[in-house]
């Protein structure tokens, strides 16, 4: 390394090797200066302009001179979207969910918002889309797109559903019938044809299934005939729900609670409406009598 002297006639720091190699000392290029100036310009007026610096005052921050926060703009963006629903939100909340079922434009525009509400409320138990979800034991929580409804698939009964929540209950037998009585009602209703044996008569089944067995919606409960099964379909599944019943409050029994949303003050009026049509959109909704479309 030699000391301080001119390479190529440009000076350096006195840093040159093999009269090649030098730390020189020029300046760098004046739009390189120029930027490096306007960008600590920036700085200091984005500084002063936006909250940006943690002093320690009373609000715990500088606020900055603009007065701008992401919360005021979220509510400014918010306000816009608020205006644009307002027309058809000012709408539904005198109507049914039949009559929205009548007004095509309103419709479109539910079925859209209830999508957002249904991946937000019902999507955990019943799956994206309402295909239904499983676990281990068999159908955790119904499909909503076929059309087997335990309560009924009407507009109105969906809506009562979702709102109100239902409780099915089916009591344990596990001491009111023997194993081999277990075992043979079972089977008939794995089957599909639960009255082939007198068991099904003889031990009350027809109390709450009916005495063909097709279920009666007013207590929600399942139709022994269609194979559309809410737990296993499986023997083994069937005597367990036999057994030990559903929602008959001992440890093996059967779980099946839909929650009541409108009191539990998880919804509004109007997004229960509107996931009872998003949900009736599915199509497997049964066809309700035509509904006059409301006067606009």
């Amino acid at each position: 390394m030699s000391d301080k002297h001119d390479a190529g006639g440009v000076p350096t720091t006195g840093h040159v090797w093999d009269d090649d190699l030098g730390d020189f000392i020029n300046q760098p290029p004046k739009w390189w200066m120029l930027g490096l100036t306007a960008s600590a310009i920036w700085v200091v007026v984005y500084w002063i302009f936006y909250p940006s610096i943690p002093l320690s005052t009373s609000s715990g921050f500088f606020k900055g001179v603009g007065g701008w926060t992401a919360i005021k703009e979220m509510e400014a963006d918010k306000s816009v979207v608020d205006e644009v629903r307002s027309k058809y939100e000012n709408k539904l909340k005198d109507m049914t969910p039949a009559a929205i079922l009548a007004d095509s434009e309103l419709t479109e525009y539910v079925t859209r918002s209830g999508k957002v509400l249904f991946g937000d409320n019902c999507a955990a138990c019943h799956g994206q889309n309402g295909v239904g979800t499983h676990d281990k034991q068999g159908l955790f929580a119904p499909i909503l797109r076929d059309d087997d409804w335990l309560y009924g698939g009407h507009i109105d009964d969906i809506h009562t559903t979702i709102a109100d929540g239902h409780q099915g209950m089916m009591i344990a037998h596990k001491d009111m019938l023997s194993d081999a009585e277990i075992e043979t009602l079972a089977n008939a209703v794995a089957a599909g044809n639960p009255t082939s044996t007198p068991l099904f008569a003889e031990k009350g089944c027809t109390a709450c299934h009916g005495a063909d067995g097709k279920g009666i919606q007013a207590m929600g409960s399942a139709n022994l005939t269609d194979s559309v099964w809410r737990f296993e379909s499986s023997v083994e599944g069937i005597k367990r729900t036999i057994k030990y019943g559903v929602n008959a409050g001992i440890p093996e029994t059967r779980v099946a609670v839909m929650p009541a949303f409108k009191s539990a003050g998880k919804l509004s009026d109007a997004e229960i409406k509107k996931l009872a049509v998003y949900v009736y959109k599915f199509g497997g909704g049964q066809p309700d009598a035509p509904v006059a479309p409301v006067a606009k």
